[in-house]
């Protein structure tokens, strides 16, 4: 596949605040030097003593889970008013600001991916989540984060007094845990990688377009709309589409991707080829691995499901956590655009009782 983005522009990481009141918003920005990230907080009045982080799928960033993010803290504040939740919106290398920062380097896998999240805790000298969210291929990252802390990899004493089972709650929203083969689905991903691929590094846009773009400044506007059109041409989806445009950031007099295309190919692949069976199988003790399946998903194949109904209904005997099933109605793959109040209803009242 050939490379569409080959320009990296020297980029610096940050942390932005931002307050779920009915203040107006206020954020503060600081340089550091591992993932881009932004933390939301109900306003409560008083620090923060719990950590829920979230981790986005395949193109996406962490913007896309604000508002559900900010929507939780918010329900928490009003069903567990003893704690204080802060929740951490991530954006993984190769998307959103991380595909800015450099020091990331390949291979770009799940492995690699989970470690980042790891090095931002330490990094930020933070206590280590309550509970991680991930969705689509953010749930395997999630997955090989809590497979890694619970074989002590990421040498959590040195943060923490607690040890590896410090995270109580693992949260896999429609994302299938173990192997992938493309070849059993109808392959939307892999053409929208391939389809992306074959764009030029800037959309283009006829003469005209231009220069009535430059005089009311919609560059960005013309390009977006010849890329939605151009999707759509080829098949995909009008939202489909439109979430791919939303993708463009400004690149001078240009739009160019949020995204580090290569890198991002790269872990679609790793997220294929890797599976956490085991890891649910044996799940760490003192864990729940919490596992949202969309009702109206396509990722699915009904040997899967089957495997993880008998999975969760084991249950826990105390030597080791536990794994539960739930079912989101109503939505498709995207669970918080789809039925944000349904996830929030299965979610809240599980991590309020932590």
């Amino acid at each position: 596949m050939a490379r569409i983005l080959k320009k990296k522009q020297d980029g610096y990481n940050l942390l932005t605040r931002f307050l779920n009141s009915p203040n107006p918003t206020k954020a503060a920005t600081r340089q550091v030097q591992t993932l881009a990230y932004e933390e939301l907080q109900a306003f409560t009045g008083k620090p923060y003593t719990r950590t829920a982080i979230f981790l986005h799928g395949l193109l996406g960033s962490g913007r896309n889970w604000r508002s559900f993010s900010r929507n939780l803290a918010s329900t928490l504040s009003k069903t567990s008013p003893s704690s204080a939740w802060r929740m951490v919106v991530v954006d993984l290398r190769n998307h959103g600001r991380s595909a800015e920062i450099k020091g990331l380097e390949p291979p770009h896998d799940m492995a690699n991916a989970a470690n980042d999240l790891a090095n931002l805790v330490k990094s930020q000298d933070w206590a280590w989540p309550d509970v991680v969210i991930g969705h689509s291929m953010g749930g395997k990252v999630a997955l090989h984060f809590a497979q890694s802390c619970s074989r002590a990899e990421y040498d959590q004493s040195a943060a923490s007094p607690k040890q590896w089972y410090w995270l109580e709650q693992l949260w896999v929203l429609d994302s299938v845990p173990g192997a992938v083969n493309p070849r059993k689905s109808d392959g939307e991903v892999e053409k929208v990688l391939q389809t992306l691929q074959s764009l030029p590094s800037t959309v283009p846009s006829r003469k005209f377009q231009v220069e009535y773009a430059v005089c009311f400044n919609l560059i960005g506007y013309v390009e977006l709309r010849w890329l939605v059109n151009h999707m759509m041409e080829l098949g995909f989806t009008k939202s489909l589409s439109e979430w791919i445009g939303s993708n463009l950031k400004k690149s001078g007099e240009h739009e160019t991707w949020a995204f580090n295309l290569e890198g991002a190919v790269q872990m679609f692949n790793s997220y294929c080829e890797t599976s956490y069976w085991p890891l649910l199988e044996h799940p760490p003790q003192g864990m729940e691995i919490a596992i949202v399946r969309a009702e109206k998903s396509d990722r699915w194949d009904p040997d899967v499901i089957q495997r993880l109904e008998s999975q969760a209904s084991e249950g826990g005997d105390g030597a080791e956590g536990k794994v539960s099933v739930h079912i989101l109605p109503d939505s498709g793959h995207w669970v918080h655009v789809d039925n944000p109040q349904g996830l929030l209803e299965i979610m809240a009242p599980k991590i309020a009782s932590i």
